[in-house]
Order: structure tokens, then sequence, then C-alpha cells
């Protein structure tokens, strides 16, 4: 696990679960949801990064502990 994994893996899942919300909000008012499915495939290109680079580093209970390194990261 290095810092560049974690940011990759930390803004791949945070992309993601914005993604959502924009699709269901896009579907819901009957509008293509291109930009929620372009940003859903850049958070699996990110996840997809960093699970690939750092093989096998990151269990699920690893996820939290990667958060925190990189809020930990950008503040002073």
């Amino acid at each position: 696990m290095t810092p560049h994994t974690d940011l990759c893996l930390v803004l791949g899942l945070v992309l993601a679960a914005l993604s959502v919300p924009a699709f269901v909000a896009a579907y819901s008012d009957g509008r293509r949801p291109i930009a929620p499915v372009a940003s859903g495939m850049i958070a699996v290109g990110l996840v997809a990064y960093a699970l690939g680079t750092a093989q096998g580093a990151y269990a699920p209970a690893d996820v939290p502990e990667a958060f925190f390194r990189v809020v930990a990261r950008f503040l002073p």
C-alpha cells in the first residue's frame, strides 16, 4: 500500500458513491445519464488500478484505514 494507490482507491470509491445518486436523478428526470456513467467508469478504473497495482494489499477491512491515511495526508 503506497500513498499513490491509497489516493486512487479513495478517489475511486468517493466518485463511485457520488455517481450513483446522479445516475438515479438523471434516470428519474428522463435524461440520459451520460455524465454519471462516465464518472462511474472512471471510478471503476481508479479502483481497479489501485487494486491491481497493490496486489492483495487491500482487504475490505483496510478501506477505512486507507481513507484515514489520505485524509491525514491532506490535513495539516
